[in-house]
């Protein structure tokens, strides 16, 4: 009697012990496939366009610390400098001082993004064209592109399309 009453409970615990099936499981693998397979590339472009962006960025900054250097220092630009890159570090962040000029001017700073390089290269008067400088970066995360700024033309920050020096920006 008593194997009866627990071949009794066991076919009726079956069929309340209900699970999923080897079908069911793979499915909800795939579909989880699928959507990392679409999330992972467009990750990947959306950091690798903040990373330009931030390129962008820091040749604007250069921009504002050159022209407001122009105006504490007797209206002249610096000299040229080194590349800036995250080597050159002023605390946390890689920078670049621009040593004032004479004894009445102010120095200037550059601060820059991480993995930024920046080039900066001053162009003194020759004949009718006026001194003017060029500053010119890319990010080493982002796409490859390089950002070009050219005083004599004025305007925005372009994508300059190829590779460039940064020590000539050219």
């Amino acid at each position: 009697m008593q194997l009866h009453d627990t071949i009794a409970r066991l076919r009726a615990g079956k069929k309340n012990d209900e699970g999923f099936t080897l079908i069911e499981l793979l499915v909800v693998v795939v579909i989880i496939g699928v959507l990392v397979a679409i999330a992972v590339p467009v990750y990947l472009n959306y950091r690798q366009g903040a990373a330009d962006k931030s390129a962008q960025s820091d040749v604007r900054g250069a921009i504002s610390a050159i022209e407001q250097y122009y105006t504490n220092n007797s209206n002249q630009y610096p000299g040229n400098t080194p590349p800036l890159n995250e080597n050159n570090t002023n605390g946390d962040k890689p920078s670049l001082t621009l040593p004032k000029n004479g004894t009445t001017g102010t120095d200037g700073t550059i601060t820059l993004s991480d993995k930024t390089q920046l080039g900066y290269l001053f162009v003194p008067a020759a004949g009718t064209v006026p001194a003017h400088y060029l500053v010119c970066a890319n990010n080493t995360g982002g796409s490859g592109k390089w950002y070009l700024y050219n005083s004599q033309t004025g305007g925005s920050v372009k994508d300059a399309g190829k590779t460039l020096s940064l020590t000539t920006c050219a």
